[in-house]
């Protein structure tokens, strides 16, 4: 008890700092004085050091709790006022949602993005600060990631380390027997397919690996999830990896396990459309909404086991290839295994998304033969008027109106002819309520 009120006290306390940030300038930006922005420049600081003496007061536990219920804006202002050197350890007590959207402010300023170099410090994985080519030959790194490099950082990195680094504007969808193999230098390559799944769309994004002595290079076009986890996982846990084959082992196995995420949104996705499906009327809109819906996941699904499959296939290469030692080929069983759970989620998720899309699709037909229904009653209610004005119009039978006044011959037949069509609907509904009768009780029998 009280801990909680503690932490609500110091939760607090920082919201009062932020607010009084706020408060003051807008305060000052009301005012006309001069040398205002000199004053505002100073009032913001003066708030920002406040601010940033009390964090310091605060365990790395305490951060980490604040940070969960501050606003966005908050958050990453809280977090820029946090020291770089506590900055590792904050991270390991947050939620992963809230890790996620701090992660890629966690770098020394300047400092590249394209090139993340990280060696092993006491039992974690440490990101080396590179800001030239003599940092680069500085380090001794057991993982190079490259994201998006220019000619540049790759020249830095074919010269400093001697290694064939394909360029990823270069990386296409090659064969499967030449996504994997080992050069005459012992250097092991493996083009894999890693998957992004983003609120909008779902790709396959393909990233080269080069493991070469105790170095693994990574190269690919786009910043994943998986890579975020993975560095995040191996600054926290000491021991996490030892060496270059653990980071790639792991890469894979933190996209297995991203994959299964992937699949259980699909599957809460469905459950979803279902709700709308298993109603007893659903519109042509309503349906053709349904089946957008359905027609994206089954995109996703069939992404997801093309992913594992090539993972499967990227496992298999490296234990073929005599690459791993004893522990780590039981990590790769164990890698297996999760992917062989992952094929029967995929096959059940395509049996479903097959079934929920022929429901919808019998909807629509349903909704079609109603229309042609309509459209079929309408014919037949109006077929014998329609015959008896013809007969009524023709030359040859004007005898039959002869010697009666147009307006009572016209009328009469108007009269005649609603009257037909009338009793043709009531004969037709009886005939339905009959028909519908006796179904309900050849059921009951």
């Amino acid at each position: 008890m009280t801990d909680m009120t503690q932490t609500e006290n110091q939760l607090a306390e920082i919201k009062k700092l932020l607010a009084k940030q706020k408060v003051v300038e807008g305060l000052v930006h009301r005012q006309d004085m001069p040398r205002h922005e000199l004053v505002e420049s100073m009032v913001q600081k003066q708030n920002l050091v406040d601010l940033q003496k009390f964090l310091e007061k605060l365990s790395n536990k305490e951060i980490a709790n604040a940070l969960e219920v501050l606003s966005e804006n908050e958050r990453n202002l809280v977090w820029d006022l946090v020291a770089d050197h506590r900055k590792d350890e904050v991270l390991v007590d947050v939620s992963d949602d809230v890790r996620v959207d701090l992660v890629s402010e966690s770098k020394p300023p300047l400092q590249s993005t394209v090139l993340r170099v990280f060696d092993l410090h006491e039992g974690r994985l440490r990101q080396i600060p590179i800001y030239s080519r003599e940092d680069l030959a500085k380090a001794k790194p057991i993982w190079v990631d490259l994201v998006t490099p220019e000619d540049e950082e790759l020249k830095w990195a074919r010269e400093v380390f001697g290694v064939q680094i394909p360029n990823p504007k270069d990386l296409t969808d090659l064969e499967t027997s030449a996504r994997f193999y080992v050069e005459d230098n012992g250097e092991v390559h493996l083009h894999s397919d890693f998957l992004l799944d983003l609120s909008d769309e779902s790709r396959s994004i393909t990233v080269a690996f080069v493991l070469t002595g105790n170095t693994l290079f990574s190269v690919r076009n786009e910043e994943l999830p998986v890579f975020r986890l993975q560095r995040l996982r191996a600054r926290a846990q000491a021991g996490y990896v030892s060496e270059a084959k653990d980071v790639l082992l792991d890469l894979y196995a933190a996209d297995v396990e991203y994959s299964a995420n992937a699949l259980e949104d699909i599957y809460s996705s469905l459950a979803k459309v279902g709700k709308q499906v298993f109603k007893s009327h659903i519109t042509n809109n309503q349906a053709a909404k349904i089946l957008t819906a359905i027609s994206e996941e089954e995109d996703i699904n069939g992404r997801i086991r093309r992913n594992v499959l090539d993972t499967r296939n990227a496992l298999s290469f490296l234990m073929r290839g005599r690459l791993l030692s004893s522990a780590q080929h039981d990590d790769v069983r164990e890698i297996l295994r999760d992917i062989e759970s992952l094929d029967g989620h995929t096959s059940f998720l395509f049996n479903k998304i097959n079934f929920q899309m022929d429901a919808t699709v019998g909807f629509l037909n349903v909704n079609q033969n109603i229309d042609l229904k309509r459209l079929t009653i309408i014919s037949v209610v109006f077929m014998p008027v329609n015959i008896l004005a013809g007969i009524g119009g023709m030359s040859e039978f004007s005898m039959m109106t002869a010697g009666i006044p147009w307006p009572i011959a016209y009328g009469s037949f108007i009269v005649v002819m609603v009257m037909i069509g009338i009793l043709t609907f009531l004969g037709l509904r009886t005939f339905e309520n009959r028909k519908i009768k006796n179904l309900r009780s050849e059921t009951l029998d």
